[in-house]
């Protein structure tokens, strides 16, 4: 299976604090930013709606997007966002069961660990 890499912008609302980050894997990511797995910038600042992502075939093609971006003033941010998605929706609302069991919560966990030591 060929390895894929993503550039993305998460926000703590419409208009409201944004974060740009660079992974492997995506929904175990947004997962970890969404439940606070880690201290850090987007838990202290409430930053957990995926708001945009682009793939990556390679990993220096995402980290050299990333570092441009986050260099980006806000406007021009905020322009990438709404030209995709224009209401700020959350991209990852339905990636994740509503209700999770203590065992799903539980493989999200290891999953995402693993993912950060990797």
């Amino acid at each position: 299976m060929e390895k894929r890499f993503f550039v993305y912008i998460l926000a703590s609302k419409p208009w409201g604090t944004l974060y740009t980050g660079m992974t492997s894997d995506i929904q175990g990511r947004v997962f970890q930013h969404k439940h606070g797995i880690f201290d850090g910038f987007t838990k202290k600042y409430g930053v957990k709606t995926l708001v945009y992502f682009e793939e990556h075939p390679r990993a220096f093609g995402a980290i050299n997007r990333e570092k441009r971006i986050k260099k980006w003033p806000r406007a021009w941010k905020i322009n990438l966002i709404r030209t995709d998605n224009p209401d700020w929706d959350d991209l990852a609302a339905d990636w994740y069961p509503d209700v999770m069991t203590p065992e799903e919560t539980e493989r999200w966990v290891a999953r995402t660990s693993r993912a950060m030591t990797a």
